[in-house]
């Protein structure tokens, strides 16, 4: 459903809410091994997201990722999709056709609109903050 940068890009955005609720920033190195992913890949994906205002990006010694705490209540995870997939997965074909409409249907089409209307909602009622909130409470995990 996600593309690899997207499910890396919402773990990363997790770790790095958990931490930004006890005022820790964390570099790459920390939430690459917290999330179980690639630095380089995990670096490009945090860039993109710090472009696009989700996250803050500090360089030097003492920097890396936060969520200041006035928006980390805000940032849902609708946010974080359309800022690395785009409206693929809003408005793109369950099959990953070029052309599917209500008029030219594919074979999912039908059952396929409901589950998006449902993930979408999800997407953009879920805060990063109430995921994080798991994890610290350890009812969730973000690696085996």
């Amino acid at each position: 459903m996600f593309s690899k940068a997207c499910e890396y890009g919402i773990r990363a955005m997790l770790y790095i809410a958990e931490q930004s609720q006890w005022g820790n920033r964390v570099n790459i190195k920390e939430i690459s091994k917290a999330i179980d992913s690639p630095e380089a890949f995990t670096a490009k994906v945090l860039q993109l997201l710090a472009r696009n205002g989700i996250v803050d990006s500090q360089k030097g010694p003492a920097g890396g990722f936060d969520i200041p705490a006035d928006r980390l209540p805000k940032v849902l995870l609708s946010e974080i999709v359309q800022a690395i997939d785009g409206d693929q997965v809003f408005v793109g074909c369950g099959l990953g056709l070029p052309e599917c409409s209500n008029e030219k249907p594919c074979p999912l089409h039908h059952k396929f609109g409901a589950i998006r209307d449902d993930l979408r909602e999800m997407l953009e009622t879920t805060t990063v903050l109430e995921l994080a909130k798991d994890l610290n409470n350890g009812l969730t995990f973000l690696k085996r």
